[in-house]
């Protein structure tokens, strides 16, 4: 897959790319929803001899258009969106750079620049797909703005128990802890990148050393709480249990960082300075303060046979 970076305002020319069907969205999270636009587009491009392309936005659209200074915490930031879409058989990525000055181009020149312009013959986007200017552009104005010179694929609606497959939707559960949930709605367990750094040891002392895990990139972490979890570590997964939580920072005890410890059943190795992924099966119980010691290490020792259980059935 090619992945290009377009800058607004571009100088691509039609002629750069060969004719192309392509799929148009934000595609955080790339869920099921998003997976049958994107599948679409690739089997489109197959029938009409034409290469599949996939176009999205970084930052997020939020972090230019709202009010106050945000941060965005992502489902699947950019380096995991385009794996994820390089696996599902797409030729090209563009990344557009979203900026004020691309957002307030009107759905007309959109479409001429963007679409008519980056030489594609067929567009699919979702039924709730905008763009232009406010969004004043959808799916029902794109033959107008075609110019006649591409056709398109609306998507319909996904649902999953009565519920709309989004983005908002999978938000919504991750910050519930529901990763079950989210693990439907996404096709497969959420995930997360990250690297193995120094803790304090605590788990050690107590016979549950734990992996302190600093996370790659900005995701959206689920709601704090002990989960069954699975952890990559070259290129083998391991079973474990995750505590993720805030603990106070060395330096000032009133400032909290989020502390993902991980306890991976049945290995000793040491892994400092790796990277590593965790897949997110199964939220086991809420974090909580224990009277002492014993009572700790009895939770942990419950935690672990959950967790356990839980695999054994999968």
């Amino acid at each position: 897959m090619k992945v290009i970076t377009v800058h607004h305002p571009h100088s691509i020319s039609k002629n750069d790319f060969p004719p192309l069907v392509l799929a148009l969205g934000y595609f955080d999270g790339v869920h099921r929803g998003h997976q049958r636009v994107i599948s679409e587009a690739v089997e489109k491009a197959k029938e009409l001899k034409a290469c599949s392309a996939v176009m999205t936005f970084d930052p997020h659209p939020s972090v230019v258009l709202g009010h106050k200074h945000k941060h965005i915490h992502y489902i699947t930031p950019l380096e995991d969106k385009k794996e994820i879409i390089e696996e599902l058989g797409v030729d090209y990525l563009f990344i557009v750079r979203f900026t004020s000055e691309f957002a307030s181009l009107i759905p007309q020149d959109f479409v001429d620049q963007y679409i008519i312009g980056l030489n594609a013959l067929h567009v699919v986007a979702g039924f709730d797909y905008s763009y232009g200017r406010l969004g004043k552009g959808t799916m029902e104005t794109l033959p107008f703005h075609s110019r006649d010179m591409f056709t398109s694929t609306t998507i319909s609606k996904l649902t999953d128990d009565d519920s709309k497959v989004s983005s908002t939707f999978i938000r919504e559960c991750l910050k519930e802890g529901d990763v079950k949930k989210v693990h439907k709605l996404l096709g497969r367990p959420f995930k997360m990148k990250g690297t193995v750094i120094h803790g304090d040891k605590r788990g050690r002392k107590i016979g549950f050393p734990t992996a302190n895990i600093e996370l790659a990139y900005d995701y959206l972490t689920p709601k704090v709480g002990v989960y069954a979890v699975r952890m990559k570590i070259h290129d083998t997964w391991f079973d474990g249990v995750c505590n993720i939580g805030y603990k106070p920072t060395f330096k000032n005890p009133d400032e909290y960082s989020l502390s993902i410890e991980v306890h991976i059943f049945d290995f000793h190795a040491s892994i400092y300075g790796e990277e590593v992924y965790i897949e997110w099966y199964e939220r086991i119980r809420d974090e909580q303060k224990f009277s002492g010691i014993e009572e700790l290490i009895s939770q942990i020792q419950k935690d672990k046979d959950k967790a356990i259980h839980y695999f054994s059935e999968i």
